[in-house]
């Protein structure tokens, strides 16, 4: 019995009956089996090393070029990633499907933030993070190829967020650890941006969840895991959600709708807004792959998949090499030495 046949066994052994199963899934295309790795766990690592994921690293979470202690793009994925295998694992659900979802479920996301993400929708009409990360592993990674998928991953990924559950119990549990990495990090880092002090938060916060990152963390993941129990949904307490849900109304006010942050905010829209002009009016300067795609996706939407897919440091450098004259850079002098 090969490696991948004896996990396959094991997860109708050890996991409870509403897991998903590695052996059921499938994909668009059939591929050869993995002598060792099962489906979910042949996803996992190709999101791990695709092109999409690495830009992460250079994508912002709120804190724009903030400093190396901050969280970005890739280390909220890796923080969804942990707590949501902890979840997984706690109910006897699939912990390579989750952790495979949580990797992949912001790989759409634009430069600088929702602010990014705010500008593409405005230019484009209609954009949201979740669906074009899905287009990213469908369709544009791999030149062209997307990275084949099953449909159990690629569902997490559009639907961690937005009106539609995903299909999987381990999809739910992605959803509900997106949100709680992203309240106890962005906090975290508002501290150490010195844009609030500990104790700023509402007293119900602490009082419910904790007095610091860590024990909130835990309290929510407790809470999911033991309200989950035996249900056969993905669920919190009234009291945790009531109380995640003044946590996230607090944030939005004092810190991703904050005056404070309003200029960063507004120089991320200008450079966004520019550069897809830009590219809007000169299809030809993009790279060669994207233009072929014109024939087939129109040029608005190649436009977009190239800016939205930026990180943020190439965005502004993309931004001075269109836009700013050449100052203090050497230029060549023509025959005649003009």
């Amino acid at each position: 019995m090969k490696i991948r046949e004896r996990t396959e066994e094991q997860e109708y052994r050890i996991l409870s009956p509403l897991a998903a199963k590695s052996r059921e899934a499938r994909r668009k295309y059939p591929m050869e089996e993995c002598d060792f790795r099962t489906k979910f766990q042949r996803d996992r690592d190709r999101i791990l090393h695709s092109k999409c994921f690495r830009r992460l690293k250079h994508k912002t979470q709120v804190y724009i070029v903030a400093g190396d202690h901050y969280r970005t793009r890739m280390t909220h994925s890796l923080e969804v990633a942990q707590i949501s295998r902890t979840i997984a694992r706690g109910l006897q659900l699939n912990e390579d499907l989750a952790e495979a979802i949580a990797l992949g479920h912001d790989v759409g996301h634009t430069p600088f933030g929702h602010a990014g993400e705010s500008v593409m929708a405005e230019l484009t009409g209609h954009f949201t993070h979740n669906e074009q990360s899905l287009r990213v592993v469908e369709y544009l990674e791999r030149s062209g190829q997307g990275l084949n998928l099953t449909f159990e991953v690629k569902d997490g990924i559009v639907n961690h967020t937005g009106r539609h559950l995903p299909k999987t119990l381990e999809g739910r549990i992605v959803r509900t650890a997106d949100r709680i990495a992203y309240l106890c990090h962005d906090y975290d880092d508002s501290l150490r941006a010195g844009l609030l002090k500990p104790g700023d938060l509402p007293a119900e916060i602490y009082a419910k969840l904790g007095p610091d990152t860590s024990r909130m963390i835990t309290s929510m993941v407790a809470d999911m895991i033991m309200t989950s129990q035996g249900t056969g949904e993905i669920l919190q307490s009234p009291v945790i959600k009531q109380t995640m849900d003044v946590f996230r109304n607090f944030m939005f006010e004092h810190i991703y709708h904050s005056n404070r942050l309003s200029r960063e905010r507004e120089q991320a829209s200008f450079v966004l807004r520019e550069l897809y002009h830009y590219f809007l009016h000169h299809t030809s300067q993009l790279p060669p792959e994207f233009i072929q795609r014109e024939a087939r996706w129109g040029r608005q939407q190649i436009v977009t998949d190239y800016v939205a897919g930026l990180t943020d440091s190439y965005a502004v450098a993309l931004f001075e090499e269109i836009f700013m004259p050449p100052m203090g850079r050497t230029v060549e002098k023509n025959k005649k030495g003009y």
